[in-house]
């Protein structure tokens, strides 16, 4: 399709998320080179970023995960150079990255998130745990995938838990247990998907859950009533577009016993592997996920 020009799909990076982003980044080339695009894989790590310019790469579809690629860093880069690319701009991405930062924003105007608090070395733990209460989940506020993340049942657990976090980054949160079900709603454009509802069969949506299991269960529809899931999609619309966010995205979110709705994260550079969610919403919604990736391309903007 001439029409996208020559276009590269930027995948693989450096981050914790680089064998993800690589499965991504496979299944987003194979679709787009099937629908005729002159897509080509483009590796950051393997080449400098100017060599886009060099190359006569006219559009970029972002598939990085993680730092750098999906934290406004990339495509601060990529305004600079002028070259269109898809998801999120840089204050978006930015945001979306850092939950600590992402649930300050969204409790400022009074959108629901769970408790929270944030630890530093000399927090006191017990505390933390007198306050949230148990279970809780301890996790580095800047990674993606479940890296770094423990279920905390116990206060005694709490000092590993923290140490676990820290491998992954210097900024950490305790947040709440909410424990009526773990849901995510895509956005495309000014459109939210049809919900899911995960259910893992590990202790929690982990990272071998996410990428790699087959029990792990996704319901979509999720089985929210029509007046729920109305709710939901405004709550996932209203989110993405506080952030400042643009093209297309994921905002997950849990429900509490009493099926009120509790805003988790943000991700502004979604999964596109075999297991991922927002190609299972677009496949609900009647779209393929060739039909997705082409989509997702149509929406590649420059700031």
């Amino acid at each position: 399709m001439k029409q996208y020009g020559k276009v590269a799909v930027m995948m693989g990076g450096s981050s914790s998320e680089r064998e993800v982003s690589l499965m991504s980044g496979g299944g987003v080339l194979k679709a787009l080179q099937s629908r005729g695009v002159d897509a080509h894989a483009f590796d950051p790590s393997e080449k400098p970023l100017f060599a886009l310019k060099e190359e006569g790469f006219e559009r970029v579809f972002i598939i990085l995960h993680g730092p750098f690629g999906e934290d406004g860093t990339l495509q601060g880069a990529l305004e600079t150079m002028g070259i269109p690319y898809t998801g999120c701009g840089v204050m978006a991405s930015a945001i979306g990255m850092d939950k600590w930062r992402t649930k300050l924003l969204w409790q400022s105007i009074g959108l629901p998130v769970p408790a929270f608090r944030l630890l530093e070395e000399g927090s006191d733990l017990d505390r933390v745990v007198a306050e949230l209460g148990l279970p809780l989940f301890v996790k580095p506020a800047c990674e993606g995938s479940s890296f770094g993340v423990t279920k905390v049942k116990t206060a005694a657990d709490m000092r590993a838990a923290y140490e676990e976090a820290k491998k992954y980054d210097d900024l950490i949160l305790a947040e709440q247990f909410i424990g009526g079900g773990e849901y995510t709603c895509a956005i495309l454009g000014e459109r939210a998907l049809p919900s899911i509802k995960i259910e893992p069969a590990t202790e929690f949506y982990d990272y071998q859950a996410k990428y790699f299991r087959d029990d792990t269960v996704y319901r979509c529809p999720s089985g929210l009533d029509a007046e729920t899931e109305a709710r939901v999609h405004q709550l996932a619309l209203k989110a993405f577009q506080v952030m400042g966010g643009t093209g297309w995205g994921r905002i997950d979110f849990l429900m509490d016993e009493a099926g009120r709705p509790y805003l988790l994260e943000a991700n502004t550079a979604p999964g596109m592997t075999s297991h991922s969610l927002v190609p299972m919403a677009a496949r609900q919604a009647g779209m393929s996920y060739e039909d997705l990736c082409l989509a997702v391309l149509d929406l590649a903007h420059v700031g």
